[in-house]
């Protein structure tokens, strides 16, 4: 843990002569800079009345003009400016760094497109431009006059006065600030996301030749940087539009940093401040996964080259100011840049990026002598056909600690992911598990759950979410039973009346809701529970008089566009659907839906309406995961592996209180060792055999009986994530959900159970550990007093 200005107090001295001029000790004290290449923010109207605790009045006046505030709610346009778990994580984690008073600020790309909205059109994902902006975004501010410049491309040329990177391409950074308000603490943090801008005279030089026109067309390449989000999850695509967003994002920010550093006091814009020996007391950088990996080589060019510190004093520096959150395992996720688009747009950077991997290498060959192997495994410079930059390594030496975000995730990131790294430097290592806002995920999209909670146990709970354990006095009391199976049956109600509206679906209320929306990637296993519900299908065709337990399975994600495999899987599960919604044999027992274009207003919707939450991951590849967090907290019981944060919440709420099934990660590397043989379970189990032939023979594909090649080819013979290998244990498992449905009361008592012992998992504790064992800041729980009001 960083020591804090006026902690420790060998380090007065040194510091107060050595900023004398600054008067460093009495500025204010640390501020956070959280970097992310995602926030996925989703509507800000409703969010904001919650935090300033001004919803009923709004809706009274609105009610009082004739208007309904909820049709006001659905205009706003969700600010999709991320992909998934990492992007809304950065907004779970501003809002609890406002709640919690911390001094903090996020920092983004304002990408004029967002996530694509995602269409069905004859059961293929049909990809759609996001034009959120298209009528404005009331919500932010523009901040002209903090515009940054940008450089690009260039040489650099070694002077005895230093340095240079000169002959650049300027692109300008302008700033848009977004307030993100903590609960009912008049706090108001900043989210500044930067918009890519052409200097005046870019490309004028065409002019000169006459081609102005094409001269000012060119303005689009430098402005296209903001343009769209990179619409992958998990998985690495390197193009150079890429690495421009990655580091157009991490030079605007340092600058904005640095700035704010050097002034004397707030809104200041005059630099005082020249001696950077404080900078890791007052300034702390996450980054969020490696996106913005470059701020480690960009603060040391900023440092060596700007400031003219000493090379090993700027090394000390930057790895006291940055620190790294990993966010994944899967080796196709991890950023690998070719050293040659290193060269070509920031050659300065390939210097120092080389250098600092020449010290790295230098104090593991002194300390491994003769270990040639683990340099090479330990290099941030990969050897091969293609050279190339690995960013988790230079995250990893660049940062004083590095995360995983569930427990489960950092024993595989310090065992296996960066295993000579930790053996190097065990200190730096680090776990925080993942949580998420009660504010957003249990007030505002749950209010009916909310209030009964509150009833009980006080609104506490609100900004203290471990105190919904006094929920556990209550799990015997049948009135509070009765009250949160009948929220639960509202909101399945209102959802029910929303699917039918937009879906033209009908479907059975009363009916089990069993919902899995996330990504759709093979290693979630999307697959698995297609299986399970032809399995099901199945059944109910061989004895259709049998009772059986209805289920509405319904299942949401966006497919990467360029990733087939995905996009095929979003196809089965449409064609299930298609021929099951139409039996009539089956009837309104079984019912798979496909939730088009989910997004966060859409999990505001379904996920209080859940009743059984699928996290079925092969163990050892979800990172954390965050819905099964959100859907525990309303009050879903979970059927998962044990895998991410699975394991923690199994262990808050007593595993016999989630449906745990499958393979852990120690049978998953055991089953590695030996080979998996997908065709020995499709010979052994006759229930999949059946399903699997369904697939393959075109029954779900009628017009186009090979449509499923693909996918079946894959689960016989290349499947990474062993989804025959869990089929077993998986159907088991799901026939004790169906027991347990059956009883009513027994069922509420575990949702109660699970909401009661789901306080852990909390951004804001997740945040408290981040700011006392990483930040080195303590949290305030002090209320600013509001703006109508003098301050002390």
């Amino acid at each position: 843990m960083r020591t804090c200005v006026v902690g420790a107090l060998e380090n007065l001295t040194l510091k107060a002569k050595c900023c004398a001029v600054c008067k460093c000790l009495a500025l204010p004290p640390q501020r956070i800079y959280y970097l992310s290449l995602e926030f996925y923010m989703g509507r800000t109207l409703q969010n904001t009345m919650v935090n300033l605790g001004l919803q009923n009045a709004c809706d009274e006046a609105i009610y009082q003009l004739g208007l309904d505030l909820e049709e006001l709610e659905e205009i706003e346009e969700d600010a999709g400016l991320g992909n998934g778990g990492l992007g809304r994580l950065a907004a779970c984690f501003l809002d609890s760094m406002a709640t919690l008073g911390l001094a903090a600020y996020g920092y983004g790309i304002r990408y004029e497109f967002g996530i694509f909205n995602q269409k069905i059109v004859d059961g293929w994902q049909v990809e759609e431009a996001d034009d959120w902006l298209r009528y404005g975004n009331p919500w932010e501010k523009a901040r002209p006059e903090y515009m940054l410049p940008v450089h690009f491309y260039g040489r650099v040329d070694h002077t005895p006065e230093g340095v240079k990177w000169v002959d650049t391409q300027v692109v300008l950074a302008m700033p848009y600030d977004t307030p993100v308000p903590g609960y009912k603490n008049n706090t108001v943090n900043t989210m500044r996301l930067w918009s890519a801008k052409a200097p005046n005279d870019f490309n004028l030089q065409e002019f000169n030749v006459g081609d102005y026109i094409e001269a000012v067309l060119d303005r689009n390449l430098a402005e296209n940087i903001s343009r769209v989000l990179y619409p992958n999850d998990n998985f690495f695509e390197g193009k150079e539009l890429r690495l421009k967003q990655e580091y157009f994002v991490v030079a605007a920010t340092l600058q904005d940093i640095i700035r704010r550093f050097k002034s004397s006091k707030f809104g200041c814009r005059d630099p005082v401040r020249t001696c950077f020996e404080t900078f890791p007391d007052k300034v702390a950088i996450q980054l969020n996964d490696t996106h913005p990996a470059l701020s480690i080589p960009e603060l040391m060019r900023i440092l060596v080259d700007v400031e003219k510190v000493d090379w090993d004093k700027a090394w000390e520096i930057t790895k006291r100011t940055c620190a790294y959150t990993n966010h994944t395992v899967l080796p196709e996720a991890l950023e690998r840049w070719p050293v040659s688009m290193f060269e070509k747009l920031l050659p300065r950077h390939l210097e120092i990026i080389y250098a600092l991997n020449q010290m790295h290498l230098d104090r593991v060959a002194a300390l491994y002598p003769g270990d040639i192997d683990r340099l090479r495994r330990m290099s941030v410079i990969e050897e091969g056909d293609c050279k190339r930059i690995n960013m988790a390594h230079l995250c990893v030496i660049g940062s004083h600690a590095v995360n995983g975000v569930a427990r489960i995730h950092s024993d595989i990131v310090k065992n296996s992911v960066f295993k000579d790294f930790y053996e190097l430097e065990p200190e730096k290592f680090q776990n925080k598990t993942n949580g998420i806002t009660p504010r957003r995920w249990l007030l505002l999209c749950n209010p009916g759950l909310a209030d009964i909670i509150a009833e009980k146990i006080g609104e506490g709970f609100i900004t203290d979410l471990s105190q919904l354990k006094k929920l556990l006095d209550f799990i015997n009391n049948e009135t509070f039973i009765r009250d949160v199976a009948k929220v639960k049956q509202e909101n399945k109600l209102k959802f029910a009346a929303y699917l039918e509206e937009h879906y033209k679906v009908k479907i059975n209320p009363s009916s089990m809701f069993d919902v899995q929306v996330k990504r759709i990637h093979e290693y979630k296993r999307q697959l698995l529970n297609c299986l399970h519900a032809i399995t099901l299908y199945n059944r109910i065709r061989s004895d259709p008089s049998k009772s059986f337990v209805p289920r509405t399975i319904m299942i949401g994600g966006k497919a990467a566009p360029g990733y087939h495999m995905a996009k095929m899987i979003i196809k089965l599960i449409t064609s299930i659907g298609e021929v099951i919604n139409n039996d009539p044999y089956v009837g309104d027992r079984l019912k798979v839906i496909f939730l088009e274009n989910y997004r966060v207003s859409l999990a505001e919707k379904v996920i209080p309406a859940a009743d059984l939450s699928q996290q079925i991951s092969t163990a050892g590849t979800e990172a954390s995961g965050t819905g099964n967090m959100k859907f525990m907290v309303n009050g879903a019981l979970t059927i998962g592996t044990m895998d991410g944060a699975n394991v923690e919440m199994a262990e808050e709420a007593d595993e016999e209180n989630l449906f745990i099934f499958g393979m852990r990660v120690e049978d998953v590397e055991a089953l590695d060792r030996q080979g998996y043989n997908a065709q020995e379970y499709y010979e052994r189990l006759p229930e999949l055999r059946q399903a699997i032939d369904q697939i393959s023979s075109g029954f779900f594909s009628p017009r186009d009986p090979g449509c499923f090649r693909d996918v079946v080819n894959m689960l016989m013979y290349h499947d990474r994530f062993k989804v025959f290998a869990d089929y077993e244990a998986y159907i088991k498992c799901q026939g004790q959900v169906d027991q347990l449905f059956m009883n009513p009361r027994e069922w509420t008592k575990k949702v109660i159970r699970n909401i009661a012992c789901s306080g852990k998992f909390s951004s804001d504790r997740t945040i408290m550990e981040y700011a006392q064992e990483i930040w080195g800041v303590e949290p305030s729980a002090t209320k600013i007093p509001p703006p109508n009001l003098p301050r002390d």
